[in-house]
């Protein structure tokens, strides 16, 4: 996080439950089945769990997971559960207290492993670590962190640094750099073949593991041809692509009560969603130049 903070949103920017409902019905019927609720961080807005609950109340919708920091799902853990949550993906960079705190600018360590604890309990919910691969911060913590796969039934994902935002100030490592260590000191690694999830991970069995590892690698790795993946901001900012800043505005719509304008708005967006990303180019035009914390990154 940047270390000035991020500008507030007012109540009146974001929309609402009802809002949000609206454009997922829509979705629907576009062939869009999978809802993941996002930040920033999801669990500092009020009723989330109300939101899950809803949301899974579509008919059409499938699974509905989340994605958080962590530090506030302990008491939160049960409520999301009975609502309906199908699985929690927790955003984990470091084990190390010191470390966390300067990426973070929180001492909350604690809270996130004892979340990670709490969210164990329940069988029937997919967990999963997000580990964004750090040059500077945790490149020697490859090891520790498969260690929390093999040991407990949670799959530990490694993500390549998107150079969006201050992602732009930070030098990550590859997916084959980690593939290669984690051979060198647990044997070779298994590709699964089952589809495990409903987005561009890829996954690896380890012999003796309880949980998977997994790779996220829009670097190294590009898996464009294969996104299936479009992004709503809390704004009401229909994104096709992470890489790009424009969208369509379908909080306009919504608040203009053209809800019959939603479906065709949501088709230009898919219409619109570019063939690939080009982070390595300085020359786009349309480059997002916000935190990936304020478009849900």
């Amino acid at each position: 996080m940047p270390m000035e903070g991020v500008a507030r949103t007012t109540h009146r920017q974001v929309l609402n439950f009802d809002e949000i409902v609206r454009v997922l019905k829509s979705c629907v019927s576009v062939g869009i089945r999978d809802v993941k609720i996002t930040g920033g961080e999801p669990l500092v807005r009020k009723d989330v769990p109300k939101l899950i609950s809803m949301i899974k109340d579509i008919h059409g919708i499938g699974r509905v997971t989340l994605t958080t920091n962590g530090i506030l799902l302990y008491d939160k853990i049960d409520e999301l559960y009975k609502a309906g949550l199908d699985g929690v993906n927790i955003s984990l960079d470091t084990l190390n207290r010191e470390k966390y705190k300067e990426i973070t600018g929180f001492d909350k360590l604690d809270e996130v492993l004892k979340s990670i604890r709490a969210c164990r309990k329940y069988q029937e919910l997919n967990v999963k670590l997000n580990v964004v691969t750090l040059n500077q911060y945790n490149r020697d913590e490859v090891l520790d962190f498969a260690q929390l796969a093999k040991n407990s039934k949670i799959d530990v994902r490694f993500i390549e640094m998107m150079p969006l935002g201050l992602g732009q100030n930070f030098e990550g490592y590859s997916q084959q750099e980690i593939m290669d260590e984690l051979e060198a000191e647990f044997g070779r690694l298994n590709p699964v073949k089952d589809r495990r999830g409903n987005g561009p991970a890829v996954y690896y069995e380890i012999p003796g593991f309880k949980g998977k590892i997994g790779f996220i690698s829009a670097i190294s790795h590009k898996f464009c041809e294969n996104c299936n993946r479009i992004r709503l901001t809390a704004e009401g900012l229909l994104k096709p692509c992470l890489q790009y800043q424009s969208g369509i505005d379908l909080r306009k719509i919504l608040r203009e009560g053209a809800d019959e304008q939603l479906l065709p708005a949501i088709e230009r967006a898919l219409d619109a969603k570019p063939r690939q990303h080009y982070f390595d180019s300085q020359s786009i035009d349309d480059r997002e130049e916000k935190y990936m914390s304020e478009i849900g990154g």
